[in-house]
């Protein structure tokens, strides 16, 4: 049974999401392309899936891991409310490289973040977002092992951390090759706390 399926064609992408879907939802984990860098992504809802996720990349317990959204309404599934600076920051870089931290709903597995709060982002990559509407929200962290440089394209991850997945979606090298902005929402004033795609000067302007 093949791991890697490639997304150039509309027959490649329906199967690829068909197949991707299928395998989350019984619990796999699965590498994704994004507009930023790929990553390893795990239904948000599955504690046990995401718990590989850590165990994949050597990451420690006390690190969050963000959850990307298909489109804006999923936010509520995710969020317990959505402030106003958090709302214009995503009217201004959504879908794109920014991840808004905002304060968790209660219900979410206890293993997705060590605090009550989460990492939201939606990204900037139509297969990705399609697929994130056809299965929900996805936990999903950088594809490479913890400390090492994020992969830009499969080939960075497929033959080290490729025996551990469940599937590779190749769609081809990212674009962006520079890992999201991180800004939190929660604080007062709002707190840049990666500078990435997008420049702290821009976020605290808007």
């Amino acid at each position: 049974m093949k791991k890697i399926y490639t997304i150039s064609n509309e027959t490649e992408i329906k199967e690829a999401l068909e197949t991707a879907s299928e395998k989350l939802h019984n619990g796999g984990i699965i590498a994704i392309p994004t507009d930023t860098v790929y990553g390893f992504a795990a239904l948000v809802s599955d504690e046990t899936a995401i718990e590989k996720l850590y165990r994949i990349k050597e990451r420690e317990q006390n690190k969050s891991i963000a959850v990307l959204l298909g489109d804006a309404e999923q936010a509520s599934l995710i969020a317990h409310k959505f402030p106003s600076k958090a709302q214009r920051l995503a009217n201004t870089y959504w879908p794109g490289a920014l991840t808004i931290i905002v304060r968790k709903k209660a219900g979410l597995p206890a293993n997705l973040t060590s605090n009550d709060l989460v990492g939201l982002r939606i990204p900037d990559h139509v297969f990705t977002r399609d697929l994130i509407r056809l299965t929900g929200p996805l936990a999903v962290t950088s594809a490479n092992i913890s400390g090492q440089p994020p992969a830009k394209s499969v080939p960075d991850f497929a033959n080290v951390l490729g025996p551990h997945l469940d599937m590779i979606i190749d769609g081809g090298p990212c674009r962006g090759g520079v890992p999201s902005s991180v800004i939190n929402c929660e604080t007062e004033p709002a707190v840049v706390l990666r500078a990435g795609a997008v420049s702290e000067e821009e976020l605290l302007a808007c």
